[in-house]
């Protein structure tokens, strides 16, 4: 796992905007770890982007904390965020894996509609997440391979989407961007 005190930092900040229902606090945090992401290629931060921003996407549907098996959702979630935090503040990166891994597994045990909506939401995550790394500058094949999703996939989500209008968003100088990559690769 690289770029552990950013993962750290994520997931503290996940849990506490989870417990505070600010869903869309929840979403821009998997943004914050893309652009990581991106010049590291470390699953682990692609992981927790998806991650983080599918929970923020099942939060924002209100409906579904009425639905059964929500709460059994929403415990999985927060344990295990305040899990994976412990874990990697004793520098146990399998254990804080093991923790998010539980977050993902959790959806298995839900039944009928709940469990079908969340899963449909984490898989357009991936997609959604793999995307984004694309526009960050990675190949298709790449951004698939890291994300584990079919490139026809990805190649479907690129083809509807508008990426020759984006705006590319630029958070800080290129020089300053070159300076964080040589620290990291040098």
């Amino acid at each position: 796992m690289k770029e552990v005190s950013n993962i750290l930092r994520i997931l503290r900040e996940a849990k506490r905007f989870v417990e505070a229902d600010s869903p869309t606090d929840v979403k821009n945090l998997s943004d914050q770890t893309i652009h990581v992401a991106t010049i590291s290629q470390d699953a682990d931060n692609i992981i927790v982007a998806v991650l983080v921003y599918s929970i923020g996407k099942v939060m924002e549907r209100d409906h579904y904390r009425d639905m059964k098996g929500w709460n059994e959702f929403y415990e999985a979630v927060v344990k295990n965020l305040g899990l994976a935090v412990k874990a990697l503040e004793k520098e146990n990166v399998d254990g804080a894996r093991v923790y998010l891994g539980r977050i993902r597994n959790s959806l298995n045990r839900i039944e009928g509609d709940m469990g079908r909506y969340i899963k449909d939401i984490f898989r357009k995550a991936e997609i959604n997440k793999a995307f984004k790394l694309y526009e960050h500058g990675l190949s298709t094949e790449k951004t698939a391979e890291l994300l584990g999703v079919s490139l026809w996939d990805l190649a479907s989500y690129i083809g509807q989407s508008h990426i020759g209008d984006a705006k590319i968003a630029i958070s800080m100088p290129i020089k300053k961007r070159v300076k964080i990559a040589e620290e990291i690769f040098g």
